[in-house]
This record gives structure tokens, sequence and C-alpha cells, in this order.
């Protein structure tokens, strides 16, 4: 529910800011970002704290879950915990056996990580929108003495386009890694300067390089881009409207969050889902190697 003390847009711009550490152009001083605009003023080498903690924080709770059920599991009936993870599993080893058409023992295990770890994330939209950020402010203005309305503290990872962007540029470098690795330097330059348009025609191939290398490379470039924007867009959206339902009256609040969460699980899902099929398919056409 909103603050008394601030106004609808305070509200709104408060709860998109985030915990931000770096440094302050005026002093050169490392810190915390004191107000949004010095936030946006520390620049591009300043870290959002939140993202980062709760992204190292249930990537952690990923990796302990799957391994504590991974050792205790049994060959009979398994438990409830055990059957859902393998369900999880069986699920993406049959969409990776669908998509991928080369051996690489490293997709499936990827292809699970960033499933499993991107709707964690993505979950986070689930909580209360003011939860956890109030209990953050009672932290920082009890321990810290800081003013209740720059305390800020975003839990959903996916809306900071810092991480989407970051994941699918890791996408990114790990399909060029393995297209040079499995095509060659060759290969892989004439894939960007001899398709799609090609003749047996020498002069005329010369002549195609640059037109093929500008659609290929906008392409190229468009991939990691569209990964990573479609995710944080779907999620940011949701998160605004949780915002937005939390601005009215509480009775309002729980006649539209309920439905719009329930809706917003299907979100979830398909997100994670499809960043993990585009992660799939991005690597299938990295190990291609049938034109070259």
């Amino acid at each position: 529910m909103a603050s008394g003390a601030q106004t609808g847009s305070e509200y709104i711009k408060h709860h998109l800011t985030n915990l931000t550490f770096g440094k302050d152009p005026s002093d050169g001083i490392w810190k915390i970002a004191e107000t949004a605009q010095d936030a946006q003023e520390m620049g591009f080498y300043a870290i959002h704290l939140d993202s980062m903690g709760w992204s190292i924080a249930l990537g952690f709770i990923f990796i302990m879950l799957f391994s504590i059920v991974g050792r205790k599991a049994t060959t009979g009936v398994p438990g409830g915990l055990q059957n859902a993870i393998e369900i999880v599993i069986e699920f993406i080893d049959s969409n990776v056996k669908d998509t991928f058409s080369h051996t690489n023992k490293l997709i499936a295990p990827m292809a699970l990580t960033a499933f499993v770890w991107v709707l964690l994330m993505n979950l986070m939209d689930l909580v209360p929108v003011d939860f956890i950020p109030q209990i953050a402010t009672y932290i920082g203005v009890h321990f810290y003495g800081m003013d209740p309305h720059h305390v800020y503290f975003k839990i959903v990872p996916t809306t900071d386009p810092n991480v989407t962007m970051g994941m699918s540029l890791s996408v990114f470098f790990l399909a060029m890694f393995f297209s040079i690795k499995n095509k060659g330097i060759g290969g892989f330059v004439g894939e960007l300067t001899l398709h799609p348009f090609s003749s047996k025609n020498l002069l005329i191939k010369i002549i195609l390089i640059p037109v093929n290398l500008f659609l290929e490379g906008v392409s190229l470039l468009a991939k990691p881009i569209s990964h990573g924007l479609r995710l944080f867009g779907n999620l940011y959206a949701g998160e605004m409207i949780f915002i937005l339902i939390a601005l009215l009256p509480l009775y309002v609040q729980w006649t539209l969050s309920v439905p719009w969460a329930i809706f917003h699980i299907l979100v979830i899902i398909l997100q994670a889902f499809i960043f993990m099929v585009l992660m799939v398919v991005y690597m299938n056409m990295a190990h291609d190697t049938g034109d070259h």
C-alpha cells in the first residue's frame, strides 16, 4: 500500500529505483545513492546491490536445492520435492533433445540453469510490492538513520535491464565462442558475408559482401538485445501493474491483485521457458556447420 507521505508518482518512482552503489561524480566518493538522481548520476559503473544480491541469493538457493535433492534421491517412490525437480529436469531434457540437434553435454545443464534461475527471479514478482521494501526501509531508518523515502530496494532482478541484458550477452558470447569453435574463423566470417545473397560470379559475390555483412550483422546484434529486453519488458510491465494496484484502496487491491497474480504466474513461467528455448536455439545455430 502506498505511504500517505508520498504522492502516487513519488511512490511509483521510489519502487522503480534500485539500491545503487557507485562513485559520486561531485566528490569522487564511492557510496550508496541517497536519491534517484544520485543513482542516475553515478553512471555506467554503478552497481545495483539489490539486483545483484537477489540474483546471487536465488542462484545459491537453486544450487543448494538441487544438490540436496540429488544427494538424497531415491530409486523408489520419490518425495514431493524430488518428484517436482525430476519433472522439471525431464521437461528441460525433452525440450533440449527436440531443439538441439548436435552433441554437447553442456547444453542441457545450461538450459536447466537458465530456466530455473530465471523462474526463481521472476517468482519474486509475486511477493507483495511493499513487504520486503518495508523491511529494508525499517532497517535503513532504525539502524542507519536514513530518510525512509530514500531507502530503495527492488526484489525482482529480471525487472532490471542490467540483469537481463547481462544474461543475454552471456548467452551471446557463448554462442559466438561455439560458432567460431565449430565453424572456424573463416566459416564464421563467411556466414556473415556470404549469406543471405550469394552468386557464382566472383565479382558479384564481392559486391554483395557489404550488403550481407550489414544484414547479418544487424541480425546477429539484434539477438542478444531482443533476448534480454523481452524478459525485462514483460516482468517490468507486470511489476508496474502490481505497483499501480497498490495505489488503490485496500478493498480494491485484493479484488484486482489476486486475479492478476494468478494470470502473472503464467507470464512468469512462460518468460523463463522462452528465455531457455531461445538460448538452446542460439546454441544450435552456433553448432550448425552444414553450409561450411
